[in-house]
């Protein structure tokens, strides 16, 4: 527990995090990786890049600072993060390393403004954050299906869609008695050859039944100043016979079951824990109202195409759209308008942009009995408003 003294002073640095996070972060992750080359085997480097990694830290700070006075508020992103972290095999040993960088890098950043009484409060704040982490980590490690990174054989590797490769994984030791929760990810462990570093990425499952293998389908990320290290090395290098790592499945992006009405979007590969949740409604709800929203470049790129087909024809679907955005444009305000009834669930998986530009046009809507869940391809609390 915070004194008040201490909760007081990190409050008040609320503004400086607000103008200042992302360079904390940055600052932090530049100096962490100088001093502990080993941990770039655990971080995601294209995200480091890319900017997303060093903002979702700074808006996790952030939520901590704002609701330092009740800390349970922000649980919810504990447990996502938890999940992330469990899934990396970050444990309580790696704690210690990031908070005396994260107290040199508010130093360095903030200078002088950064006084010992600042940097003392935060201190016992980052103890406390640190400890709530740890403890919700724990258990999620206690209750992993499997520890560690474990091998697997690719038994099957087919083309769903263009530049999407859905690969089928087994080890049957482990998946005899594992059960699957529609929207889980598992996280895949790669040394691609002229790395220094291990990489891992996580893909969501497609599919709710393990025994026959698990499966993830991975899209070629060659677009834009960035290349998708994980993604390419598996096109291009892992075939049927070949040996992967993975961790335990994971995640917080799950289905909550009910009779209200459910909204499933997604755009492009963010269908495979989508159709992995479809699947998941019509074998123990069918009679659930199901509204179908997908976004895709045309009808080559439509990945899993014969199989949402089969699976909404066997779902009490009250409105389902395609669009091929290369003829038909982008889902709209409009068309999320008219296809989202009242007190509905929605679930939207997608690209960084697809997925702030849906939340911005659901939120536009001012329908306060909605609820949305999401899971982004990237780190997600660089999509959180706190």
């Amino acid at each position: 527990m915070l004194d008040t003294q201490t909760r007081e002073i990190i409050k008040a640095t609320v503004p400086a995090l607000e103008a200042h996070g992302t360079t904390i972060t940055k600052t932090f992750y530049h100096n962490m990786f100088n001093d502990h080359p080993e941990l770039l085997n655990i971080f995601n480097k294209t995200n480091q890049a890319r900017g997303q990694q060093p903002t979702a830290l700074a808006t996790t700070v952030l939520a901590a600072a704002k609701h330092i006075d009740n800390l349970e508020a922000i649980l919810d992103h504990v447990i996502q993060i938890g999940h992330k972290h469990r899934a990396l095999e970050i444990h309580a040993e790696h704690y210690p390393i990031v908070g005396k960088h994260l107290l040199g890098a508010i130093k360095e950043v903030l200078g002088e403004a950064a006084t010992p009484e600042i940097l003392d409060a935060w201190a016992k704040a980052y103890g406390v954050i640190a400890d709530a982490f740890i403890g919700v980590e724990q258990q999620m490690y206690d209750n992993a299906a499997w520890q560690g990174f474990q091998p697997f054989t690719v038994v099957d590797k087919r083309e769903v869609g263009q530049d999407v490769v859905e690969f089928t994984v087994k080890n049957d030791a482990l998946l005899e008695n594992l059960a699957i929760t529609a929207g889980q990810y598992i996280t895949v462990q790669v040394q691609p050859e002229g790395e220094a570093n291990l990489a891992l990425r996580h893909y969501s499952l497609c599919a709710i039944e393990p025994q026959q293998g698990l499966k993830f389908a991975v899209k070629r990320d060659n677009q834009g100043e960035f290349k998708g290290l994980v993604s390419n090395y598996l096109h291009d290098h892992v075939n049927i016979g070949d040996e992967l790592k993975l961790s335990a499945p994971a995640g917080d992006f799950v289905l909550r079951q009910s009779d209200e009405p459910v909204v499933f979007i997604s755009a492009g590969v963010g269908i495979t824990p989508i159709l992995a949740m479809l699947a998941e409604q019509v074998k123990l709800n069918p009679a659930r109202p199901v509204v179908w929203l997908h976004s895709t470049r045309n009808e080559t790129s439509h990945a899993f195409k014969a199989e949402t087909e089969a699976l909404l024809a066997n779902a009490n679907v009250q409105l389902s759209d395609t669009r091929y955005t290369q003829t038909h444009g982008r889902l709209d305000g409009d068309a999320l308008r008219k296809a989202i009834p009242a007190n509905a669930q929605v679930y939207l998986c997608g690209s960084m942009d697809f997925m702030h530009a849906m939340r911005d046009h659901i939120k536009a809507l001012e329908q306060d009995n909605i609820r949305v869940f999401f899971e982004p391809f990237g780190p997600k609390m660089s999509l959180i408003e706190v």
